[in-house]
């Protein structure tokens, strides 16, 4: 397997409006979409690729009330910098599941309040 770090690479640039913005996010949640089929097969992962893409879609979303023009151009940066990491095959296994361990591991649910914690015995 040949190795070609420029692979998937883009220069860093800021948006112009809000409506650039949109459409560069767009951009990148299409790519992961369409991506998640082989990001399955890739690191042989024992979920279906709608469990992938739902997972998507949650991490986007809990960006989507953001009000600065400046924080979305970072984001868009580091989503692009992980598509660019997953599909270069730079990624091991367990970086990959760390976006889906609240699903698969009950303890890494954080608990409710302070006293649920304290008495499971938890920080």
């Amino acid at each position: 397997m040949v190795i070609n770090p420029t692979y998937l690479a883009q220069r860093t640039r800021s948006s112009l409006s809000w409506s650039d913005a949109k459409s560069r996010v767009i951009r990148s949640y299409r790519d992961w979409l369409r991506a998640s089929p082989e990001i399955q097969t890739m690191y042989s992962l024992n979920m279906p690729v709608s469990a992938i893409r739902t997972k998507i879609r949650q991490e986007f979303e809990r960006h989507r009330f953001v009000a600065q023009l400046k924080t979305v151009d970072v984001l868009l940066m580091n989503s692009h910098q992980e598509f660019q990491e997953t599909l270069n095959f730079w990624k091991q296994l367990t970086h990959v599941l760390k976006y889906f361990r609240a699903e698969e591991d009950p303890k890494a649910r954080l608990p409710k309040d302070f006293m649920q914690g304290f008495i499971e015995g938890r920080n």
